[in-house]
């Protein structure tokens, strides 16, 4: 249109076709036709110095001279999918990869499309549709001290002096919107006791608080992810406590829009593509240092692209000042786990098993652990609260378990033993007598239902029965059962008994040996 714009100026000083075109280098062909249009539109009369804007020029043009059709060798072979294909690119925001393996998988029998046409179709569909206004890049200024924006990126295998093996590295970086101050680290995990700890130690070196601080998506930032305007990110509950103790709040990064925290995606390719570049097997602890002198000597003193600022002039002479002040208590890491209570009413939490009631077998609870306590709630009540450390696997309090079956647990001899002398000394000793009654079986839990059966009796019965039960050699819960169930433990005792049969305290054919021999007619001399 511009060119036009000057053969209208050449033909109001007065100018002939053919210099015209020589000078605008067009045919004469070409000269005549736009000049042809322009003049029906009385467009090349007036005033030189006065040109028509190149909107009236170019809808002067189109008026005379319509956008002919395409020929049909010119027309896509793919024109009968393109309504298909307009839907999945605009509507399902499908990339023309993912277009080009839906329609095959569609109409395999009678799609002969490439994806090189797919290509060409989506980028012409997308020039008529024009800009999305949803898809514009809107540059947000950033105060100083208002924002920091925090994300993982993964730089490849690092060699582990403590494991002594390649491990999966991370760098994170945290960065300061206003000046672009950056703060990284290299770990081997993404867990949440590593992201909280990451930005301790990055809030540490800076010497103060963002006001905002925009993660990623991540799990231990964000549990359930905002996919619609309208709804709220669930923030991971150990991160809100972070978020409460240093002051800040937590802007997560929609789903899928890695743009929207673009400086430390920036930040991120910066140190991939210059000092972490190449390390690939390196000793993790040499990379650290590297990477630190790099951010201390390189990085924060070069002209920024974008603000064409240093970094660490506009952080100590601007942004320092802004940030939130540290406080003055340290933090002390909260972690929140969502844990399902199992069958025996513990909850699984670090490697370590702790009780909660009973009652809430099968049911989601949430875990706040800090380092010395564990605490269980149930329906946002506190239900349990147990030592984070202790010598054994598991933690049970006994009010926890169902009340008639609190005891099966314990397995020691001992245990029970003592259990039964809290009855009586007579109980004791029979339930001593019922653990040595076979030397091969362990009577545990014939024990377990003799001390759970007596401690629903009084205990003069308990022990009149463990009496009884001990005169008469009773070793069985069933025998034990029965003297209770007949009362037989409120009779007394026989004082005498007849001895057991094949036993005599003198036996009746039994002589001594002078009284043989005098039966046998007296001694007689040795041969």
């Amino acid at each position: 249109m511009h060119r036009l714009q000057e053969m209208v100026r050449l033909h109001r000083l007065g100018t002939g076709a053919r210099e015209v075109a020589r000078l605008l280098q067009m045919s004469p062909n070409t000269e005549r036709n736009y000049r042809e249009a322009l003049r029906g539109a009385s467009l090349l009369e007036g005033d030189a110095a006065q040109l028509p804007e190149l909107e009236v020029l170019k809808a002067a043009v189109l008026a005379a001279r319509p956008k002919p059709e395409l020929p049909s060798h010119q027309r896509s072979s793919l024109e009968r999918w393109r309504e298909e294909i307009e839907k999945l690119f605009i509507e399902q925001k499908m990339k023309p990869k993912a277009i080009f393996g839906r329609l095959r998988e569609r109409h395999a029998d009678c799609f002969e499309g490439t994806y090189a046409q797919v290509k060409r179709m989506c980028r012409a569909i997308g020039r008529e549709r024009g800009v999305d206004p949803n898809e514009v890049a809107i540059v947000v200024d950033t105060e100083p001290g208002q924002v920091a924006q925090v994300d993982f990126g993964y730089i490849g295998r690092l060699y582990d002096p403590e494991t002594k093996v390649l491990r999966k590295a991370y760098c994170f970086a945290m960065v300061l919107g206003f000046s672009r101050h950056l703060v990284a680290r290299i770990v081997f995990d993404q867990k949440l006791t590593t992201w909280l700890r990451l930005h301790v130690e990055c809030f540490e070196e800076l010497g103060g608080v963002a006001a905002v601080v925009v993660p990623d998506n991540l799990k231990a930032a964000v549990v359930r992810a905002a996919f619609a305007l309208g709804e709220s990110p669930a923030l991971n509950r150990s991160y809100r406590e972070l978020a409460r103790h240093y002051g800040f709040k937590i802007d997560p990064t929609p789903p899928f829009a890695p743009e929207k925290k673009g400086k430390v995606e920036s930040s991120i390719r910066y140190l991939k593509g210059s000092v972490l570049a190449g390390r690939e097997g390196e000793n993790v602890n040499e990379v650290r240092a590297h990477l630190q002198r790099f951010l201390d000597d390189e990085a924060g003193h070069r002209v920024h692209g974008t603000t064409g600022k240093r970094p660490r002039e506009q952080f100590e002479e601007i942004e320092r000042a802004s940030l939130l002040a540290l406080p003055s208590a340290a933090f002390e890491e909260v972690i929140w786990h969502e844990a399902t209570v199992h069958r025996d009413c513990h909850v699984n939490f670090d490697k370590r098993l702790y009780s909660v009631p009973w009652t809430l077998i099968g049911q989601d609870v949430w875990v706040r652990a800090t380092p010395r306590t564990v605490t269980v709630y149930g329906d946002d009540c506190r239900v349990a609260t147990h030592s984070r450390r202790g010598p054994k696997r598991r933690s049970t309090l006994e009010e926890h378990l169902p009340e008639h079956r609190r005891e099966i647990r314990h397995r020691s001899r001992q245990y029970w033993e003592q259990k039964a002398g809290e009855l009586g000394s007579e109980v004791r000793a029979y339930v001593t007598e019922v653990f040595e009654s076979d030397d091969v079986l362990y009577q545990l839990r014939t024990v377990q239902a003799i001390v759970g059966l007596l401690e629903m009796y009084p205990q003069h019965r308990a022990r009149g029965a463990a009496r009884r039960a001990h005169f008469y050699g009773v070793m069985t819960y069933g025998g034990l059962k029965r003297i209770l169930v007949n009362a037989l433990d409120l009779e007394p005792l026989p004082t005498a008994v007849e001895p057991a049969s094949g036993t005599l305290d003198e036996p009746r054919f039994a002589r001594d040996i002078p009284e043989l021999l005098a039966l046998a007619g007296g001694p007689h001399e040795p041969h």
